[in-house]
């Protein structure tokens, strides 16, 4: 499929980082004609001229649609939604936008820093001599209360949009590939173990979420 813009959208980064699979998964949702460049991680680049050029951090992922190069996740998920999706995917409605970006946001302030950070990094990037078992159990347990609230958010809709898939359950669903594959003491959350299989059963998270992160294991 063509972009409304009539080019291909470039995305640099490794497919295994969790920023990148978010820009891919929203890419392939609203169904844009994509280029990933693999960039970071094993492949290097980074530090390039012409990738700092894009993003001055050196991190991962990068876009370029166009004239216009935009860095950090979160942005771009967004930018994606205003410019090329639906009004189920991005609302014209500014309040009911701001209710879902709340928990964009959450997902990126809140969520992300106990469960990647905190427990991810630890069980995965981390070597086994070098965890630390009390910091895992407590952003373990931290987890749990963050996961009972968006639990309840969810309520009986089948996303956080309601019927239809929006830019918010990008940002959060991301996460939940991870979260459910790790080796960790889960609350059971009935509710939120069907929302993700929702998501599994889409072929654009298959594609770009559930994707085989072996590689980053250090032991």
């Amino acid at each position: 499929m063509i972009n409304p813009s009539d080019q291909t959208i470039e995305i640099w980064g490794r497919a295994t980082s969790s920023n990148v699979q978010t820009v891919m998964w929203a890419a392939a949702e609203l169904k844009l004609e994509v280029a990933r460049f693999d960039v970071g991680g094993a492949f290097g680049g980074t530090d390039s001229e012409q990738y700092r050029s894009m993003n001055p951090m050196g991190l991962v992922p990068a876009l370029r649609d166009g004239d216009l190069t935009l860095f950090e996740s979160a942005a771009i998920v967004r930018y994606l939604g205003a410019r090329y999706g639906s009004h189920d995917f991005w609302p014209n409605d500014i309040a009911r936008r701001a209710e879902l970006d709340q928990w964009a946001e959450w997902s990126k302030t809140s969520l992300y820093p106990v469960l990647i950070k905190g427990v991810f990094w630890q069980l995965v990037r981390t070597p086994s001599a070098q965890r630390d078992p009390a910091m895992i159990e407590q952003h373990s347990q931290e987890l749990k209360s963050l996961m009972t609230a968006v639990t309840r958010r969810l309520g009986d809709d089948d996303y956080l949009g309601g019927a239809q898939l929006c830019f918010a359950d990008i940002l959060f669903g991301h996460l939940l590939y991870r979260y459910f594959a790790l080796d960790i003491k889960r609350a059971k959350l009935p509710t939120l173990r069907a929302y993700y299989d929702r998501l599994t059963a889409r072929e654009a998270y298959k594609e770009h979420v559930m994707v085989d992160y072996s590689d980053l294991q250090v032991d």
